[in-house]
């Protein structure tokens, strides 16, 4: 039943190896500035906003990740992660805290909101993790590449879902995504964008979903129909066997779409699930709309879609295609505005701006993909963290302060973290422990560069930066260097080491203000 997608995969992978090859695809992440904002569904409820407003930190681990979210003041804290590199089940680990309930091998968003996770710099790739959203709100993911996810082999992780949403989701806005898999359920992949057990008001927009079996849901069994309001547009669905998505109750609006390839099934509204769907564009594709592998009828209504090359089968008691000539048999409003590409240029828009990496490209109507806007409230301010990579200017704040910590090696001192001698150093008792550099008054600091003495490069791991003050997280990540945070004016600052390979030694703590 799954031959069809691996079937097609090695042409898909050539094809893709030829696009990067020529530099037709784009391979590096723009910066870390949302699109024009939420759109869709996830617009509505009072708005989705992720973790705008608070802090940015960033992460190059999976564990990062999990130690930004347990090092906020509250579960509601807002927090903004940036997140470089790949992630995978061996830098994933478990963290604990009273802001947070997470898990190894998976990245879990389970009792929290407010919460921004976008992919920066080079691209963030998620190997064979998953991220799972369980009684949560207001959670923005954007920019990521989420692969190969499996609920059966080894390893697994989220049950086999790319991005999966459960208990009680509200107000999540995924946006240029890519989520992929390399077969079905038979080679041990379920689905990419999974949503069930009352989740409401989601968008899901300019993302690629692509090689699966299964392309997602929305409600798990033919009783979970408390799902709903969820929004899909200007998404490439290609090489995906069925559910694109299966819609099991609730309201679901679906315009601008490109599917190519779907292999048995596309959109598969069940059980008196309405969807309104505008303006696709579906190719080279079988029954791409109707009721299927079920007699509990789901309903549409359609405008101006385009059919081409699509087949479509014989209708049975548990088989009922929309076609050859679809025809709507409901009517859904809308509560929110949008404005609809022309279904004949979506293959073209969609090419330009859907997935990760491609610039947070966006359609405003007119068939041609437009470049974020620099000023959209929702793009960096000067209060956002300068560039981690960028080199510290002014006066280094360290050299008059003091300094002091949680633990010391025999012949360290804490004072030489502070003291401009790249001779001398701090090394904590163990594989992990925190120096402080402290001032008698507040002190405005922004960027921080942590030196590690000679001979013990790479030893220090992962870390945080803590404004000792209020407890507040500063920034996480792994690696010594330069660490950029907001702004924070604090009297003690505190570089805590929380995983390192070898004895970690810090030469210089230094402290800057911009």
């Amino acid at each position: 039943m799954r031959r069809s997608v691996a079937v097609r995969l090695s042409a898909l992978l050539a094809t893709g190896a030829l696009a990067a090859a020529t530099g037709v695809a784009l391979s590096t992440a723009e910066a870390a500035a949302a699109a024009s904002g939420p759109t869709g569904y996830a617009t509505q409820n009072g708005g989705t906003t992720g973790g705008a407003g608070g802090q940015t930190v960033r992460a190059t681990t999976g564990t990062a990740i999990h130690q930004a979210l347990c090092g906020r003041a509250s579960s509601s804290t807002p927090i903004t992660i940036q997140v470089e590199g790949t992630i995978n089940h061996g830098n994933t680990a478990k963290v604990s805290g009273g802001s947070c309930s997470t898990a190894a091998g998976v990245i879990e968003l389970k009792q929290i909101s407010n919460v921004t996770i976008v992919g920066v710099g080079n691209g963030a790739v998620f190997d064979q993790l998953g991220i799972h959203i369980r009684e949560s709100r207001n959670i923005i993911i954007q920019n990521v590449t989420i692969r190969n996810v499996k609920k059966s082999g080894s390893p697994t992780s989220n049950g086999g879902d790319a991005i999966g949403m459960e208990s009680g989701v509200r107000n999540v806005w995924v946006d240029h995504t890519t989520l992929e898999a390399s077969g079905g359920e038979s080679e041990g992949f379920d689905g990419l964008f999974d949503m069930k057990d009352n989740t409401q008001y989601v968008t899901l927009s300019y993302s690629t979903l692509r090689n699966s079996g299964r392309g997602g849901l929305i409600g798990s069994s033919e009783s979970d129909t408390s799902n709903g309001y969820v929004t899909f547009h200007h998404n490439l669905y290609e090489n995906i066997d069925s559910r694109t998505p299966l819609l099991r109750g609730g309201v679901s609006h679906i315009y601008n779409n490109h599917y190519r390839n779907l292999n048995e099934s596309g959109i598969n509204s069940r059980v008196g699930a309405r969807a309104k769907a505008d303006n696709n564009y579906f190719e080279d594709s079988k029954d791409v709309l109707g009721t299927f592998y079920t007699d509990a009828a789901g309903y549409w209504q359609v405008s101006g879609n385009i059919f081409d090359n699509v087949t479509w089968s014989a209708r049975s008691d548990d088989h009922n295609p929309a076609g050859p000539n679809p025809t709507s048999n409901t009517s859904v409003g809308i509560p929110y505005a949008y404005t609809l590409d022309a279904a004949n240029c979506v293959p073209g828009v969609v090419s330009q701006t859907a997935g990760a990496n491609k610039g947070l490209k966006v359609s405003d109507g007119s068939c041609t993909p437009q470049n974020p806007d620099p000023t959209d409230p929702q793009d960096p301010d000067p209060t956002d963290p300068p560039d981690p990579t960028d080199p510290p200017t002014g006066t280094n704040l360290s050299l008059t302060a003091g300094a002091d910590g949680s633990s010391k090696a025999d012949g360290t001192s804490y004072g030489n973290v502070r003291d401009g001698d790249m001779g001398t150093y701090w090394s904590p008792s163990g594989p992990t422990g925190s120096v402080s550099v402290k001032w008698g008054s507040a002190t405005t600091v922004s960027k921080i560069n942590v030196r590690e003495a000679a001979g013990s490069q790479g030893a220090i791991g992962s870390w945080r930066v803590v404004n000792h003050d209020t407890g507040a997280v500063l920034a996480s990540g792994t690696g010594a260097g330069v660490i950029g945070f907001a702004p924070a004016s604090l009297k003690k600052l505190t570089f805590e080491i929380t995983g390192s390979s070898g004895a970690p030694r810090i030469a210089e703590l230094e402290t800057y203000a911009g």
